[in-house]
């Protein structure tokens, strides 16, 4: 590969993105989801956010991404909330945990709409995007002043996702964590087959499977599968950097192994 070629990601035309995620019988979701999947805006966003994630030569941000985050985060919350672990929306403002679930979703979805401008402070720029959008997604889902709640509630999570996110809420805390363990091999395929090899690609093709289930002395258990004890750094300071100090810190275990058979295993499993 020589000059600025960089190989595409699979994100196709904007229209053609889809949203797929279990609604399990919430309504709202439901609504919030078939919205979105009609909202040709925010599959411009999308599509614009993974054409500067190339162009820096970044890992995946496409609606793949988008998609990957939203799953992961409806499965850490089924499964924390299955464990009693109570949403902040339904603890301080007296709703219901199919309306974190949509908190949720509208934070994984939205999250880095922003990327469409520019990757430094993406975060505060899908602020003012969903700032905008996010009423006129959910005015068929909700009334006002809750309407209002769950868009607020809504953009702390996506700020919440930022390096010093610091979540005030289970809520925020969920979606900063699901968005870090999207980090399996293909998210760093981009930068490390175009020749970017630093310890941030290493460490991420480094990954090879992510399993997230119900834990026995906590409620979420994450194993990583690693390749190659360079996938410690993605571990550690990807993944632990946005559970640390966070709400869930105490409900999740993760445990990372080395599945090479050729490799010498300094550390033949590693755990947060």
């Amino acid at each position: 590969m020589t000059g600025d070629a960089r190989p595409a990601v699979a994100r196709g035309a904007p229209q053609d993105a889809r949203v797929h995620a279990p609604a399990r019988g919430n309504k709202r979701l439901k609504k919030l989801l078939e919205a979105i999947d009609a909202d040709l805006q925010v599959k411009g966003w999308w599509h614009a956010a993974a054409i500067n994630a190339e162009r820096l030569n970044m890992s995946d941000h496409s609606w793949v991404h988008i998609q990957i985050v939203l799953n992961i985060a409806l499965r850490l919350s089924r499964l924390l909330f299955g464990r009693g672990v109570q949403p902040s929306i339904v603890s301080d403002h007296g709703l219901e945990v199919r309306d974190a679930e949509v908190v949720i979703a509208a934070a994984a979805l939205l999250h880095c709409i922003g990327m469409s401008i520019h990757r430094t402070d993406h975060e505060a720029y899908s602020l003012f995007l969903t700032a905008d959008k996010l009423g006129t997604l959910l005015q068929d889902v909700y009334e006002e002043p809750t309407r209002s709640i769950v868009v607020a509630e809504t953009m702390h999570a996506i700020i919440s996702h930022r390096s010093k996110g610091d979540p005030l809420t289970i809520e925020g805390s969920i979606v900063r964590v699901a968005d870090a363990l999207d980090m399996a091999r293909g998210r760093s395929r981009v930068p490390f087959e175009a020749g970017h090899t630093n310890i941030h690609s290493l460490s991420a093709y480094a990954i090879e499977q992510v399993k997230i289930g119900a834990g026995d002395e906590k409620a979420v258990r994450v194993e990583i599968e690693m390749s190659n004890s360079a996938g410690i750094f993605q571990v550690d300071e990807g993944l632990g950097t946005k559970l640390r100090g966070t709400l869930l810190e105490p409900h999740i275990e993760v445990v990372a192994r080395i599945e090479a058979e050729h490799e010498q295993r300094l550390v033949p499993i590693f755990r947060l």
